[in-house]
This record gives structure tokens, C-alpha cells and sequence, in this order.
């Protein structure tokens, strides 16, 4: 995984928000945006539940960030259609995939960052199989709509964190391999973070910050 970019991170946010058209109060689409644009991710795959809307809008502006490229893995045929609609002229700026998505993730193991709808069908299985993936790249794992789909659990191999933002998004990272990595996420593995937007009364700057916080 790359280093983090603050700069990435808070420019994708902003260009999230112009893309969404929606005002100044921030979602959990730009944060998603902020996250993978952050960590420079370079291959993008999400899974949607149905149709694509403003998540698929979130990675697109990333990868205009990051010069990324981004997958969406559909369900059915109907799924795609609407969803080109529903992107409108942003549709031709990822690239779209039929099928289930437990076995499409396996031909993508070189993502580093997968995005996943916890309201698809069976999305346990979905998360293992983006794990399975991660195991290759190294891959940030991200459950949207992931509110009441599961505590925030750890492993030795992968660390998760659950982040009361829209209706829930769960992150999943590779834990470190060294004793010291190891020490660390412990200390940590129980942190959550959230971002804050802060407008410039006089200004009309737009300030984004990162405050970790405990996850209980």
C-alpha cells in the first residue's frame, strides 16, 4: 500500500462533492473518495448490491485524482443499464462487469482498493473473497451500507475497523507482518477515525480534517 496522501485525500473529497452536487454537508461517498484517493490507488473495484450511483461517482473522482483506473462488478444486465443512466455522462469513465461477484474479485488481485455493498447477497462471502485479493495486493478493503452487518472484529491476518459514517462503513486492512506492526495495531485496533469539513465563515474556504476516535 502507498503512503498516505493528505493532499490526494482532501482534493478527491472536494471533487466528490462538486460531482454529487450536493452542497457543502459531506456523505459517505466522499469519504470513500478521500480513502482511496489517499492511498493512490491505482485499481479500483467496487461490487454494487444494484444499481451504481454515487459510490461509483466517489472512486471515479479519486481516480481522476490518483490517474487510477476503476472496475464495477454488477449483478445483471438490468443493473448495468440503469446505472449508465443514472451516471450519466460519468459513465464512461469506469469500466463494468456482469456476474457474481465472489468469483469476479479473484480476477483482480492486483486492486488496492475494493469496495464493497454490504446489501448485496451472501457479502460475507464477498468481504472474504476481497480478502483473498488483499492477500496478493495488499489491498484496502471498504463495506459500505455496513451498519448492523457486524461488530468490529480482528484477526491476525487482517485488522477492521467500523466507522459510524453514513450507514456504516467497515474498513479492512492487512495487519503487519513485524512484531512491532503487530504492537501497534493492537494499541490501535479498537480506533476508528472520521472526517470533519470546516467552512471558512469569511472566506468560504472548505478545511478537511481526520479525528480518530475509540470504536465501541
Amino acid at each position: 500500500m502507498a503512503h498516505w496522501s493528505a493532499e490526494n485525500a482532501t482534493k478527491a473529497y472536494l471533487r466528490a462533492l462538486k460531482m454529487g452536487k450536493r452542497g457543502k454537508e459531506p456523505d459517505v461517498a466522499e469519504f470513500i473518495s478521500a480513502m482511496a484517493a489517499g492511498n493512490n490507488a491505482q485499481l479500483m473495484v467496487m461490487t454494487c448490491a444494484g444499481v451504481a450511483g454515487s459510490t461509483a461517482l466517489a472512486l471515479i473522482a479519486a481516480s481522476r485524482q490518483t490517474g487510477g483506473k476503476v472496475v464495477c462488478i454488477l449483478n445483471s444486465l438490468d443493473d448495468y443499464v440503469a446505472s449508465k443512466n443514472a451516471l450519466g455522462n460519468y459513465g464512461g469513465s469506469l469500466s463494468f462487469v456482469i456476474g457474481d461477484a465472489k468469483r469476479l474479485l479473484n480476477d483482480y488481485r492486483t486492486a488496492d482498493f475494493v469496495l464493497i455493498d454490504c446489501n448485496i447477497n451472501d457479502h460475507k462471502e464477498v468481504l472474504e473473497a476481497a480478502q483473498e485479493v488483499a492477500k496478493h495486493g495488499g489491498a484496502l478493503i471498504v463495506g459500505y451500507n455496513a451498519l448492523d452487518k457486524g461488530p468490529c472484529w480482528n484477526t491476525d491476518e487482517y485488522k477492521t475497523h467500523f466507522l459510524p459514517i453514513g450507514e456504516g462503513l467497515l474498513v479492512i486492512r492487512k495487519a503487519a507482518a513485524s512484531k512491532a506492526g503487530d504492537a501497534f495495531n493492537s494499541r490501535n485496533a479498537r480506533k476508528t477515525s472520521r472526517w470533519v469539513v470546516k467552512i471558512d465563515k469569511w472566506t468560504g474556504e472548505e478545511h478537511v480534517f481526520r479525528i480518530t476516535s475509540p470504536c465501541f
